[in-house]
């Protein structure tokens, strides 16, 4: 869930559940620092989202989500926590936006220096590119084929979607859980 959702009730009700049946749920809260048109502190009366699970005796962590291997390190406890039948966790991932929240978010909540600095100093492909490098991991070659496939990729999957035929309306019924 993002910064905004963990702010509605249905979000404690399931804290509430998974909590007393003992659920191996991780609860992630993508904290991007801005819901939609406003800053998560302009909207939070409190901002640690790791501690919101306190109540229900969930255990919580706060991750610099900008950190690939803080990231992972995190959701490694989260799992070994839930799969060892420990209950839920939730983990609260601080990252960044460098967009608006949609196609109708111009994002002049900001400054253009703020987003600048994030992707200047904290961007975490440019700090995964960076750790390759240094370890000799890979080399521009090496990075110039990947970005080569994922540009194919996404070109395929563009002109796939593109030339799809709409879906049946009968589809509307289809892999739900009761039928309609």
């Amino acid at each position: 869930m993002g910064d905004g959702a963990v702010n509605q009730g249905q979000v404690y009700e399931a804290f509430n559940m998974a909590s007393l049946w003992k659920l191996p749920v991780v609860f992630i809260v993508e904290d991007n620092q801005y819901g939609m048109g406003t800053s998560t502190d302009r909207a939070s009366a409190n901002v640690d989202f790791y501690r919101r699970g306190e109540a229900y005796n969930i255990p919580g962590r706060v991750v610099n989500g900008m950190d690939l291997f803080a990231v992972r390190e995190a959701g490694e406890w989260a799992v070994e926590h839930a799969r060892q039948g420990q209950g839920p966790t939730l983990l609260h991932i601080k990252t960044y936006r460098y967009r608006g929240h949609s196609m109708s978010d111009p994002a002049k909540y900001r400054s253009k220096e703020e987003v600048e600095n994030f992707r200047d100093h904290h961007d975490p492909i440019e700090k995964v590119r960076q750790f390759l490098e240094a370890n000799n991991l890979i080399d521009e070659a090496g990075f110039k084929e990947i970005d080569k496939r994922v540009k194919a990729r996404v070109q395929e999957a563009a002109e796939f979607a593109q030339n799809s035929p709409e879906p049946d309306p009968a589809e509307l019924y289809t892999d739900i859980l009761i039928d309609a």
